[in-house]
């Protein structure tokens, strides 16, 4: 696993645990760090930071392009796996689309259900589509 899928996967660990607790995301990776002297890598904290920012319009987004689900019916770790995986294609240029994709499908393959993968692929796949058309 390279260093940036490895920080993606800390990111939504962290983002996981911040929503589970109600807690400010970047507030529970300090904590850890603190706690339990873990690394954790400078893309971590650039993926929570970025999706914690642009939280509300990536949400309107998924809303806008998840048929069937609500963000709040759907499994946890899916919505943040989405999330990461739309604020890479719209927010950070640094990360080909395809990668982006690739490692919110590979995250919600190991950490949610069977379903998930093609589910997210689809969503994400979409999003890819279009996105020229939804950056503001």
């Amino acid at each position: 696993m390279s260093a940036r899928a490895k920080a993606r996967r800390r990111a939504l660990e962290f983002l996981f645990e911040a929503e589970q607790r109600g807690a400010e995301p970047l507030a529970v990776a300090v904590g850890r760090r603190e706690n339990s002297e873990i690394v954790i890598n400078e893309y971590s904290i650039q993926i929570i930071e970025g999706v914690t920012a642009q939280q509300q319009r990536i949400d309107e987004i998924l809303e806008s392009y998840v048929r069937g689900w609500t963000l709040e019916r759907m499994p946890s770790v899916d919505r943040i796996a989405l999330r990461i995986g739309v604020w890479e294609l719209l927010y950070n240029d640094d990360v080909p689309d395809a990668v982006a994709v690739a490692e919110a499908v590979a995250n919600v393959r190991e950490l949610s259900t069977d379903d998930s993968p093609e589910f997210v692929n689809g969503v994400l796949g979409r999003i890819q589509q279009i996105k020229d058309t939804l950056v503001d």
